[in-house]
Formats: C-alpha cells, structure tokens, sequence
C-alpha cells in the first residue's frame, strides 16, 4: 500500500497551515466546563448523539446512539446518564470505556445544523434507581453509560451546510442495500440477501428497546 507524502509531524507545522485563533476569541471561550441551560435544552431536544471512545492500545470507535428526544438525562450540570438500549452486542464502546474512562459526545437535532460537543469521564453503571426512568415501553435498561462532563461547547454549522444534510433537495434518491452490504460483509455462502434484509426487519421490529 502506498504511503501518504508530505506529513504534517508537529504542532507548529500544523499552525503553519491553520493558524491558533487569538487570545480570548469565541472560538476558545465558548468552551465551558459543564452544561449551562443551553447545554441540556440542547440535549433534551436531540433524538441522536454520536460516542467517540478508544481502548487502552488506542483503538477508536464512533458509535451511533438513538432515542426519543431528550433519552439522554441530565442528572445536573456536571453529568448525563445514556441509556443503553439493545444493539449488536459487540460492546466496542463499553469495552473501551473499561479501559479508558475518556469519552467524547455529538449531539444533532434534525433541522439545527450546529451540533453540541461534550466530552468528560465515563463510567458503566447498573444504578437501578437511575436507569428505571430511562425505560421505553416499559422495559428499563439495564445499562447506561454516565458522563462527568468535563467541556462543552456548540460547534459550528459549516459542516452541515457544506453536506446539505438536512436539506431534503440535496437528498439521493437511490439508496444502497444493507442487506445486500451486510451479506458481502458476512460473505458466509448459505446466508442469501433476502435472509439479511428479514433478519434486519425482525430486529428492527422486535428489539429497539
């Protein structure tokens, strides 16, 4: 495989390309150190929220998380609790937080093209007394992950605008399989397509909480 050319090895070479913003500029003071009321209006009304975590070695996940608006609980100023809804079962972000605590979230609501980063210490808890009122349906979780928030702030909107995510023109109108993805992934010769795309719909149907 060919290697990438002319690296960018140092801070300083970095800045050579993208300047530090001045002392005192927005784009560093709006980086606080909890949630403020914009904070966890925010987050009461995001129905989705990315988790960035990594392993002990380095190894990194980004992993998607969804609910009903404002599934995710601020507890107070300082942390949030996750509910941990049923998935795949891999656990790459659960295993990853047993070894490294570092944890970093992405918060979107549809239409809102900034987004608000959070990032702080995350644990893996089994508080009865918190996950009741996380429930869906009825059924409780029985995981969540909390977060000691350590930053916060809301980030720009230029990656959205750049995308048009949220513009419904700019949309595709032919999408790609994932059954079909997915079976090539497996690439396990008596599982068809067809078998995938049920396996999918039955999963969507029968375990989103």
């Amino acid at each position: 495989m060919a290697s990438f050319g002319d690296l960018v090895t140092s801070e300083d070479e970095l800045r050579e390309v993208v300047p530090a913003p001045p002392d005192g500029a927005p784009a560093l003071r709006k980086q606080i150190d909890h949630l403020d009321e914009h904070c966890r209006d925010f987050i009461a009304r995001a129905p989705f929220f990315l988790l960035a975590s990594s392993s002990a070695a380095g190894d990194c996940d980004a992993s998607p998380r969804g609910g009903p608006p404002g599934f995710v609980r601020v507890l107070d100023e300082r942390r949030l609790l996750v509910p941990e809804y049923p998935g795949n079962r891999r656990a790459d972000s659960h295993r990853n937080l047993l070894e490294n605590p570092r944890a970093a979230m992405l918060f979107a609501i549809p239409r809102l093209r900034e987004t608000l980063r959070v990032a702080g210490r995350a644990c893996i808890t089994r508080d009865e007394g918190l996950l009741a009122g996380l429930g869906v349906n009825g059924r409780a979780p029985k995981l969540g992950i909390g977060l000691e928030v350590e930053e916060a702030f809301i980030h720009c909107a230029k990656a959205f605008i750049r995308s048009g995510l949220w513009q419904p023109d700019t949309w595709p109108e032919e999408l790609p399989s994932a059954s079909a993805i997915l079976r090539d992934h497996i690439d396990i010769p008596d599982v068809s397509t067809e078998d995938v795309a049920a396996r999918l719909r039955e999963s969507y149907e029968k375990t989103l909480y």
